[in-house]
């Protein structure tokens, strides 16, 4: 039997939780969600100021997502999949394919981080209706030249892997990376995402894949997927999507 794990995560969007979520359901394993249940906030915040009574207490998490493993707690998403990959065996053994892999989750890493500057790109502590125009400005960029950049390049990877996922013939956490990035982005934005989409048709089909595996097919069909909505990271400003 698969391990138990505790993922905590802000209980009301999907963000950058959800490409844990995804490999955890893929894989079926057990696992709680410990901020959607009774005190699982006061909980998690608690990990987070080293009052968790383990080893978090010594090393306390910066911000969720993190993950409980036994005694183990890891943050960050791109660390938290490089230990789960062998684990739910989303990733290979040998070495040199496994840093590969945690290579291109950070560069999802930073791939998010810029899709979140879409609609914050002076300051997190500000609304979105502050920075409007900022806004405007910052996703027009963002639409014309780093989002083709960033799946063009994945693209590439995609030829040179021989594909159809991203390290070959076996799926691994970073298509399921792939399949949420575009997710998001059709939901953020629907208008441009038709244009790019036609440049990344190995992308594409990633996403198309992975959809229809049995662990995230049902996995879209509970509850337990939260809808993107305008708190998350992806979110959908119609005078953004150009």
């Amino acid at each position: 039997m698969l391990a138990r794990y505790q993922l905590f995560y802000w209980p009301g969007i999907q963000g950058r939780g959800e490409f844990v979520r995804l490999a955890l359901e893929d894989a079926g394993a057990a696992y709680d969600h410990v901020a959607r249940g009774s005190g699982g906030i006061d909980k998690m915040m608690a990990m987070m100021k080293g009052k968790s009574g383990n080893l978090g207490e010594k090393r306390p998490p910066f911000a969720p997502p993190f993950l409980k493993s036994g005694r183990l707690v890891i943050a960050q998403v791109a660390n938290i999949l490089f230990y789960l990959g062998p684990r739910l065996k989303l990733s290979p053994r040998d070495e040199a394919s496994r840093l590969w892999l945690h290579q291109l989750q950070l560069t999802v890493t930073d791939f998010v981080k810029e899709v979140h500057d879409t609609h914050h790109p002076i300051a997190t502590g500000l609304y979105y209706d502050d920075q409007k125009p900022e806004a405007k400005q910052y996703a027009q960029s963002f639409l014309k030249e780093r989002v083709p950049k960033y799946l063009g390049y994945f693209e590439k990877v995609l030829e040179k892997s021989g594909g159809p996922f991203v390290l070959g013939r076996k799926a691994t956490y970073i298509d399921l990376s792939m399949f949420q990035l575009i997710e998001g982005l059709r939901y953020a934005f629907p208008t441009a995402m038709r244009r790019i989409e036609r440049k990344v048709p190995k992308v594409v089909d990633v996403r198309d894949r992975v959809a229809k595996r049995k662990g995230i097919k049902a996995y879209l069909a509970s509850d337990r997927r939260i809808a993107f909505n305008e708190d998350g990271i992806f979110r959908c400003y119609p005078e953004l999507d150009e």
